[in-house]
């Protein structure tokens, strides 16, 4: 196809590069494990090649685990009883978790010569193009001053590198990079004795002080980088474009699902991060004061070593938020250098005014989410006890959803929860008078967002808002925004009516306006593809994100959407820019809000490169999106009948397979899915209502996502496609669908992603499924729509095969599988082995320690592209 043409040009191009600089340099390098100095690491790595040669040429015999795996011991018969083969296998498997290991970081340090398939679309480009072009520079600039991009790290059970190891494949990039040896070698001894995994459950304070190091090492650094060259190149003012990007903060205040998060440690938490910020600012402020040492800045100087200091190092119980006055003396050394000393060294103070104009005194902001029935339980627990004050009724549960939005009397209370409430309202109650205590500390920008998940009507927000003025808040100085998160199908098609409800009610309007008639819309894709499968979900957020735009516009609300994705297709992710490139005029995109989660944080802004790389391409489609918007990005009406319709039949197939009886038993029986909740990989629970049997819906879509991945079948991410498209081809439309793939941005990325999803799928390795009596037509039930939809996206795309017009990325993807397949096989071998009846104790907790170990390097290896 035409619309490709050039880009397959650059990306040959960058894929011979990719060869070069990235894979075979990973073939050098990864000799040099063979030279550390510890025990019985020579041997392991001798054998791996052996044993991964073994599993490559046993998958694509359809082999079972137990026959490769016995293939293997037989060649080796030094390794005679079943102790030695299990420590051999554990061997295996943390040699590989270090490989992967330095693949990221030789993918890293090439990520400038390789580059991506979409690189010319860069937010440098586009504003050197608008250097001789004064219309499209002031476009650009009013653009910019009322638009943001906010990255919203979250804690999810799809976990990356802890820190230290995060800080070796950092230092592993800058020696990489320059070809030392000695400090690539001594480094890969270091990577050798750092552990990978914690020996215990995480709380939401580890996890907030893990994530809290892409905030110091990265993100403090890149955000100031990018706004410092947008200043500069478009001769903006800082102030001007302040907000341009934000940071969010899931950790210590995600409670939804997640009993071990309490008031405790979202205060903790918020302290932990600003006294990290202090910390960041103090070792700029050393370089500030090493460098200007001149007359008639001593004043505003000690001030700030005052400030920096203290709060760095003697931080106290209740701080006061001191943007304000640091910005003041910061401002004062500027004048006196540029009034005095002719500007000497300025950037070095303008660089710290920058990050403390964007950071405050918070950060990050730190949201606050919970389950609507449990913010229900809590409005019921404070009725029951207060009733006469409330003045609602004690049934207030009960009423229709009209009769309680005209019971809410939005009453200005302080009412106190008891010793008899149960920790849930506790904690709702507690946490809502801390965000009081966090916002004077840090501002209104500390802590000035409640999600409400499972939101399915106007009386959960408005109910919401009233458990905040029975709390001490006052309706003029309510500074929180109220954010409905809407997940499932369901949901998402009653989003709009909920809204319009909300907007029509007068005491919410009221609230809206005093909060700049801005409303933040959460829509989740993670719950919604488990919900209704790929295509489903992503066309119902995307319609509803038509109808939401529509009722918002109709009342004259600033409407920022808040996309919840994960790190793979199937949850969100893939080539998330593009999606953003591609909204059309009838869908709000002035504010570009998404989650960045588990190995996709790590994977996509781990370091300075590929951080800068992915927020500036984010920018970048937020300002083309309206600048340089397609025709074809706008969907017809007739467009929208299509797409609908491979979207129901999409979801019928779909729901098909999640109806078969077999649906979960195989999930829990053929997948690691009940080892996810043994490992030591997250504060939160793998599914919901944990004392009872597994039903799908308690199940969290991560999990359940993470599950299908680990079998490398990847269901969720395009299950239900291929039927669809046949359809459309044996209905006389699929010209029409051709037509919308080329034109449609939207589509367009759908339907990649879908390719990416299953370019990381493998079916070869689970192939002796189809042999097995109680599964075996469920497997290939499965492998039959795998293979018609890549018949039909290879079809629509005019390619062989899939990923075709991505090389790069289907390279990366490539060789990554390739690096875990051993893992595969072993966690496979160790699941049947735990299914039979022949293990005694001490045996199945090494074979339940063996799965969990090769769920990590899965994970860490499947990173995705931005």
């Amino acid at each position: 196809m035409t619309i490709f043409k050039d880009l397959n040009m650059k990306q040959s191009k960058n894929e011979a590069v990719f060869q070069d600089e990235v894979l075979t340099r990973f073939e050098l390098f990864k000799s040099l494990f063979l030279t550390l100095p510890f025990q019985r690491v020579k041997d392991t790595g001798t054998l791996l090649p052996f044993f991964a040669k073994q599993c490559e040429k046993g998958v694509d015999q359809h082999l079972t685990p137990d026959e490769i795996i016995k293939s293997f011991f037989d060649q080796h018969e030094e390794f005679s009883s079943e102790e030695q083969r299990i420590d051999l296998l554990f061997r295996f498997v943390q040699y590989i978790e270090r490989q992967v290991v330095l693949f990221d970081a030789i993918e890293d340090s090439s990520f400038q010569m390789v580059g991506r398939g979409d690189d010319e679309n860069v937010l440098g480009a586009l504003i050197k193009n608008a250097e001789g072009n004064g219309d499209m520079r002031r476009k650009i600039v009013a653009k910019l001053k009322d638009f943001s991009v906010r990255l919203v790290l979250t804690a999810h059970p799809t976990q990356f590198y802890p820190g230290p190891v995060l800080g070796i494949i950092n230092d592993l990039i800058d020696a990489i990079k320059t070809n030392d040896l000695h400090s690539i070698h001594l480094l890969l001894q270091q990577l050798g004795k750092t552990p990978f995994i914690n020996k215990n459950k995480p709380t939401p304070v580890d996890e907030a002080a893990s994530l809290a190091w892409f905030l110091e090492n990265v993100f403090y650094k890149v955000a100031s980088e990018i706004q410092s060259f947008i200043d500069d190149e478009l001769d903006v003012d800082t102030e001007e474009v302040k907000q341009l990007i934000e940071l969010g903060f899931w950790p210590g205040g995600d409670r939804d699902g997640n009993p071990n998060v309490s008031v405790e440690s979202t205060k903790k938490v918020a302290a932990l991060l600003r006294t990290i910020l202090f910390r960041c600012y103090y070792r700029d402020f050393r370089i500030v004061r090493r460098r200007i040492t001149f007359r008639g800045v001593e004043e505003y100087m000690d001030n700030l070593q005052t400030l920096f200091y203290e709060n760095s190092f003697n931080p106290i119980e209740n701080p006061e938020d001191e943007t304000d006055n640091i910005i003041t003396n910061l401002k004062a050394i500027k004048n006196v250098l540029e009034e005095y000393h002719n500007g000497l060294f300025v950037e070095i103070v303008d660089d710290l005014l920058r990050k403390v104009m964007t950071f405050g005194c918070f950060f990050t902001t730190l949201d606050i989410r919970q389950d609507s029935r449990i913010l229900r339980e809590a409005t019921n627990y404070l009725i029951q006890r207060n009733q006469e004050a409330t003045g609602l009724p004690l049934d207030y549960l009960e009423l229709s959803e009209v009769d309680k939005q005209k019971a809410l009397k939005f009453k200005e209370l302080d009412l106190t929860v008891g010793e008899d409430a149960d920790p849930l309202t506790k904690d709702t109650s507690g946490v809502i008078k801390l965000l009081k205590q966090i916002q004077r500390s840090g501002s209104e920008r500390a802590a000035q967002r409640f999600i409400i998940s499972n939101c399915q009507q106007a009386s959960d927000i408005l109910g919401l808002r009233q458990l905040f003025l029975w709390s001490g808040w006052k309706k003029d100085a309510l500074t929180i925004d109220f954010v409905p998160l809407f997940e499932t199908v369901d949901d998402l098609t009653r989003a709009a009516d909920v809204m319009k409800t909300l907007y029509s009610n007068k005491e919410y309007k009221a609230h809206l306006k005093r909060r700049g008639n801005k409303q933040t819309i959460m829509l989740g894709y993670s719950d919604s593809t488990k919900d209704g499968g790929y295509l489903m979900a992503n066309w119902s957020i995307y319609r509803a994100k038509i109808e939401l735009t529509a009722i918002s516009r109709e009342y004259d609300v600033d409407l920022v959407f808040f996309d919840g994705r994960g790190g793979p297709p199937a949850r969100g992710g893939g080539k998330t820019q593009r999606f953003y490139a591609s909204m059309g005029k009838e869908i709000a995109n002035d504010h570009i809000q998404l989650t960045i989660q588990g190995q996709t944080i790590s994977s996509q802004y781990g370091s300075l490169d590929t951080a800068r790389f992915n927020i500036e391409q984010l920018l970048h489609a937020g300002i083309i999106s309206d600048l340089k918007q397609r025709v074809g990005d706008t969907l017809t009406k007739h467009q929208q009948e299509i797409i609908d319709k491979l979207a129901e039949l999409s979801h019928q197939k779909f729901m098909g397979l999640r109806t078969n009886k077999l649906f979960l038993p195989y999930l829990e029986t053929m997948s690691p899915l009940k080892a996810l909740s043994s490992i030591n990989i997250s504060s939160r629970p793998v599914k919901r209502n944990s004392g009872r049997e597994l039903r799908l819906e308690d199940l969290r879509a991560i999990s359940f996502v993470t599950s299908w991945s680990q079998l490398k079948q990847n269901i969720p991410g395009f299950y239900g496609v291929g039927t669809a498209l046949q359809w459309a081809e044996k209905n006389n439309l699929w010209k029409d669908v051709q037509q919308l793939y080329i034109s449609s941005g939207f589509f367009q990325t759908l339907i990649d992603n879908c390719m990416m999803s299953m370019t990381k799928s493998n079916f070869d390795i689970t192939a002796y499924m189809k042999e097995d009596k109680v599964y075996g037509e469920f497997w290939k039930n499965l492998y039959a729509e795998y293979q018609i939809t890549k018949e039909y996206l290879l079809k629509l795309s005019g390619t062989s095969k899939l990923m075709e017009n991505y090389p790069v990325d289907r390279a990366s993807i490539l060789a990554r599988e390739s690096i875990v397949l051993p893992l595969l096989v072993i966690q496979h071998y160790a699941i049947r082995a735990l299914n039979s009846d022949k293990l005694d104790e001490a045996q199945r907790e090494d074979y339940s320690k063996l799965i969990a170990r090769t769920i990590f390097g899965v994970i860490n290896a499947g990173r995705n592209v931005a």
